[in-house]
């Protein structure tokens, strides 16, 4: 505002707060006719340059007549027909007609004095909205953020990938565009497919890394996207120690985005070698890791702009400018944070902080070298890279227990067991390969005669004893073992003969059933067939010729009362089988035979 109007306002100011009442309406007016401006705008000027009084509440503010399970239906509504960029395609006083016209809001407040229904406009609809914290601006307001902190330098690192938007890097010869260069708007155009297609072929990727507590970044870039194998290759490159560059080593944890490259078997192979935690961030909350968010702000801001002046022919030589521009803003620029250089900061890591990564060629192989399952031996051991390895000091192994099995990264010829700890992370377990003698025995073996050895309990082991305990009734293995040996003299049950296994169906009530109407089964009687029967005298006729000799008195004595109403026809062969044994002969009529 202009002097001269500051000055008229503060007179307008003046006159109005010494008018009486009902005459402050006739100086705003002349004060609107002389400056130009509506009441409104005079209204907030005033504000600006005189000092007014607090206005009286209404009694009925903070109070509306909108329910809140409609102003909930009018902010979803609203909601719903908005861009993912935030752009809203419904206005509320369209939304408002769409659900009255739906009949699914009323909208309205009832005249007291008169009774008449009248609707809500649309501006006290949206100041009902606010006063529900409703509003589309109160509710797409970002969620509260938690300040994130770490353990030291290295504990955990931030990596992201970004495809640089102004540069992309030819590195075909005999291109007369062959080098870095400027994507222009004309050549790249996004709604051109052909062009999008050569914009992604020839597009420069920029990954950076961040450690968390320093704020150290690291740069690299490559070509072919956000890849598994351009992962692991950035985070090799920069764990391995550098020349004229302090900042190496592996890190404890790293942050990342939950694309399909994080998550897949390349870079979970190279963590697991390396025991490094992976923590994937959720899902559209770059919040997460906004450090290395801002990274990529610094590189693209004060590197990539500087490119531009400068002639870039591969990705050997951007590479090298990238770190050379690395090491000089982290050796100069004091970090917010800590009030050091970034460098400094991290140069404050201890010893045991400090884990030092295998050369670059080791690293690679185990990207691609999974981790395998081996299952445990009785001898509480595992087959391994053609070797044995001893698991017996790995806490709760049991025998038969399939573990994974990865190579050692710090130990040339070495291998390492994964786990899971108390707090549901992996950890892992260093093995010592079982040494062999020249007659192929385990050196550390028990020697037959001279010594006895044995593994500390499994945990199937202790839990075998404290279940023979309690069935025995003891309080140690020795006794448990005589208690076995009395219950099996006395028979004695187990458990103190307390459990009864028939009780639950004894003590099941059992239902009384009525008796069902049925159908008489119709059998047909079998065919019987009549067996011939002969009279004792014809019977004995036909055994005569069959024997070749006459009876015996005793054995016409055993016929004759045995079969006093006739011999069956089909028994008459077992008789004639039994008079031709010469080592029985018959006895008295009712004593059967006897031997002599």
């Amino acid at each position: 505002m202009s002097a001269a109007m500051i000055e008229r306002l503060v007179a307008t100011a003046q006159s109005a707060r010494a008018a009486p009442k009902g005459a402050k309406g006739e100086i705003y007016a002349a004060a609107c006719a002389e400056l130009g401006i509506s009441r409104n705008t005079l209204h907030r000027k005033l504000k600006d340059v005189a000092v007014t009084g607090r206005r009286k509440q209404r009694s009925d503010s903070g109070k509306t007549a909108l329910t809140r399970d409609e102003a909930v239906l009018i902010s979803a509504v609203l909601i719903e027909h908005m861009r993912k960029n935030g752009k809203r395609l419904k206005s509320v006083e369209e939304t408002i007609d769409m659900l009255r016209a739906n009949e699914l809001i009323v909208g309205a407040r009832t005249d007291m004095s008169t009774g008449e229904v009248v609707p809500l406009s649309t501006a006290a609809i949206s100041r009902a909205l606010r006063t529900y914290n409703l509003h589309p601006d109160q509710v797409l307001r970002p969620e509260p953020a938690i300040r994130l902190a770490s353990k030291h330098p290295n504990h955990v690192w931030q990596i992201d990938a970004s495809r640089c938007v102004l540069y992309y890097l030819r590195v075909a010869q005999g291109d007369k565009k062959a080098g870095l260069q400027v994507m222009t708007h004309h050549e790249f155009y996004a709604n051109k497919p052909a062009n999008l297609k050569k914009a992604m072929d020839d597009a420069c990727w920029r990954y950076v890394v961040t450690d968390h507590t320093s704020g150290v970044i690291f740069v690299m870039y490559v070509t072919g996207g956000e890849t598994g194998a351009n992962l692991a290759e950035v985070l090799n490159t920069a764990m391995v120690a550098k020349d004229s560059d302090p900042f190496h080593g592996v890190p404890f944890m790293v942050m990342l985005d939950p694309g399909s490259a994080n998550t897949g078997a390349v870079f979970k192979n190279l963590c697991h070698a390396l025991q490094i935690r992976v923590q994937i961030n959720k899902p559209h909350n770059p919040r997460a890791k906004g450090q290395v968010e801002k990274a990529q702000d610094m590189v693209e801001r004060s590197f990539e702009s500087g490119l531009r002046l400068f002639n870039v022919e591969s990705y050997e030589q951007l590479n090298e400018l990238a770190w050379r521009w690395m090491r000089h803003f982290n050796a100069t620029a004091i970090h917010s944070r800590t009030g050091k250089t970034r460098y400094a900061g991290w140069m404050q890591i201890r010893p045991e902080q400090l884990r030092i990564a295998p050369p670059l060629e080791v690293l690679r192989e185990l990207a691609v070298s999974a981790p395998q399952e081996r299952i445990v031996s009785t001898y509480l051991t595992v087959q391994f890279r053609g070797a044995e390895w001893d698991v017996a000091k790995m806490p709760n192994v049991l025998v038969g227990q399939k573990l994974l099995i990865c190579r050692n990264p710090w130990r040339a010829d070495g291998a390492q067991a994964i786990g899971i700890g108390d707090d549901g992370h992996e950890v892992y377990f260093v093995l010592d390969r079982v040494e062999k003698n020249e007659y192929g025995f385990d050196v550390n073996a028990a020697l037959i005669g001279d010594e006895y050895k044995r593994h500390a309990d499994t945990p199937a082991q202790s839990a075998r004893k404290e279940m023979e305990m309690l069935a025995t009734g003891t309080e140690s293995v020795r006794a448990a073992e005589a208690a076995r040996k009395e219950m099996a003299k006395s028979k004695a049950l187990p458990f103190g003969g307390r459990i009864d296994p028939f009780k639950r169906i004894n003590d099941t009530p059992m239902p009384a059933y009525l008796p069902r109407l049925g159908e008489a089964l119709k059998v047909t009687n079998p065919v019987q067939f009549d067996v011939p029967v002969l009279s004792a005298t014809a019977a004995m006729l036909r055994i005569v010729q069959s024997i070749g000799r006459h009876l015996s008195e005793e054995e016409y004595a055993f016929i004759s009362g045995r079969y006093a109403d006739g011999v069956p026809e089909d028994q008459l062969d077992a008789l004639i089988e039994m008079l031709l044994k010469p080592v029985a002969v018959p006895m008295a009529v009712g004593g059967g035979l006897r031997a002599v």
